[in-house]
C-alpha cells in the first residue's frame, strides 16, 4: 500500500483528546446521523491495522473503511 487517503466511518462522536492525540493529520467530521468520518493519509497496511485496532480497543464500532482516490469528491473530505 502506498500513501493512500482513507475514510474510516465509526459509530458516534469521538472525544477531542482522541482526535488531537491519535488522529493528528486526519480530518474528523460528524454527520447528521451521528457517525464520525475520519479521513486522512495511511502510508501502509500496518498504520491502517493500527487505527482499526485502536478503535476496537476503545470499543468504537467501525462501520466502514473506504479508500478515497485523490480525484474523488467526497462530502466529508476537506479539500
Amino acid at each position: 500500500m502506498h500513501d493512500q487517503t482513507v475514510e474510516i466511518v465509526v459509530s458516534g462522536p469521538l472525544s477531542p483528546d482522541l482526535v488531537v492525540t491519535a488522529l493528528e493529520g486526519f480530518t474528523v467530521t460528524t454527520d447528521a446521523q451521528g457517525r464520525t468520518h475520519v479521513v486522512g493519509p495511511v502510508p501502509d497496511q500496518a498504520r491502517l491495522i493500527g487505527l482499526l485496532a485502536m478503535f476496537d480497543g476503545l470499543h468504537i464500532a467501525v462501520i466502514s473503511v473506504n479508500p478515497i482516490d485523490d480525484g474523488d469528491s467526497h462530502p466529508h473530505r476537506v479539500t
